[in-house]
């Protein structure tokens, strides 16, 4: 009985994630699983090794060690060639793999007889919210927009009146308003910022007005039916967003700061804001584009980079918000990985009920083949 978790480095440039944190360990244990942690996997979010080994995990000195004794592996990313290469067939991985556009590693791992689990493609249905990586990871990007903005941002955001004038409130516009947009907009109301928002599905509108920012959105009947039963985004027809550009084009000229959000899964970012929106902003204004890695919802905006264009705009292309806020980010993360993995465990030993809806839906690979129908070519 009992079964063994590892959990490594992340290897990816930029990734100061970690998959698991003190206090997930002590609970993993408490399901039967021994820990296994890579020495300094938990560094660059503030997690030192004697914390996982107070915890009760052990640790070990490197990740093809700890990959080799896995029977279930804990990632952020995807897990890099050397540690598939060192897994046992018929073991497991757990990561946010990102299955369309990482189709060598899903290959690879379909190949060493690996059981993997993509956890963005948890299904968002009431019992599958503590594993929603997607929510908890987006909350913490849309509240790091907002501070990125805020940096970069050569103004102050809340209205102040002090004896030598009044400081006028920075005009924040949101572009997409799921959990990333909503955190955006609930921080920028916080810093004092005048806001308003805006996306293609119906209930947005409510849930924007609730923060007290002002909804912006052509209202048609295209409008009220833009939504999938999954609650994301669909694509839009290019009527709808020839006038929705013309609505935008009229408010945007008078921001100071737009945060773009929107993401269609497995598709590229669709484009928000032209060069001719960009254009017509004021000296001294600030776009963060959250879809960056995704292509980018500003077709001006450049991944790792703060892009400045000839009138004064500049346009924030960091990668991995949430890696920005790493401790925290790591800790909703390992929470949403502790839940999923109450699905996989039973009576001390890893026992997956894949007729799960959970499960059938997050499985990608299993028993040598790629299973979701997704992606198979």
């Amino acid at each position: 009985m009992g079964f063994a978790i590892a959990v490594t480095k992340e290897r990816r440039a930029g990734e100061t994630r970690v998959a698991a944190t003190p206090d997930s360990v002590k609970k993993l244990i408490a399901l039967g699983a021994e820990v296994l942690v890579e020495t300094g996997a938990g560094l660059s979010a503030s997690i030192p090794d004697a914390a996982y080994v107070e915890a009760g995990a052990k640790i070990v000195p490197d990740a093809r060690a700890a990959a080799a004794a896995a029977d279930l592996l804990f990632k952020v990313r995807a897990p890099e060639a050397d540690e598939i290469a060192a897994l046992k067939s018929g073991a497991s991985v757990a990561a946010m793999l990102d299955p369309f556009r990482e189709r060598d590693t899903v290959k690879a791992l379909a190949d060493k007889g690996v059981t993997a689990y993509a956890l963005e493609f948890v299904p968002r249905i009431t019992r599958a919210q503590a594993m929603d990586v997607l929510s908890s990871q987006a909350n913490l990007a849309g509240y790091r927009a907002v501070i990125e903005a805020a940096w970069v941002y050569g103004r102050a955001f809340p209205m102040m009146m002090t004896a030598a004038g009044t400081v006028a409130a920075a005009k924040v516009f949101v572009m997409g308003a799921g959990v990333a947009g909503l955190q955006a907009v609930a921080t920028a109301r916080r810093l004092g910022a005048v806001v308003t928002a805006t996306d293609v599905r119906p209930a947005a509108k409510e849930q924007v007005e609730s923060l007290g920012a002002k909804f912006v959105a052509v209202e048609d009947e295209e409008f009220k039916a833009a939504e999938t039963s999954g609650g994301y985004a669909k694509e839009m027809s290019d009527a709808y967003k020839t006038k929705q550009a013309e609505l935008v084009a009229a408010h945007i000229q008078k921001q100071d700061v737009v945060i773009t959000t929107a993401l269609i899964p497995g598709r590229p970012a669709p484009k928000l804001v032209s060069a001719t929106h960009v254009a017509s902003m004021k000296p001294g204004s600030v776009i963060v584009d959250l879809a960056v890695e995704q292509g980018g919802n500003c077709e001006l905006a450049r991944l790792g980079e703060v892009a400045e264009t000839g009138n004064g705009v500049k346009i924030v292309g960091w990668p991995n918000l949430p890696g920005r806020v790493a401790a925290d980010s790591s800790a909703l993360y390992a929470r949403n990985l502790l839940s999923f993995t109450g699905l996989l465990a039973k009576d001390g030993a890893l026992a997956p009920d894949f007729e799960d809806e959970i499960l059938k839906a997050a499985c990608v690979t299993r028993g040598g083949e790629i299973v979701h129908a997704g992606l198979k070519a």
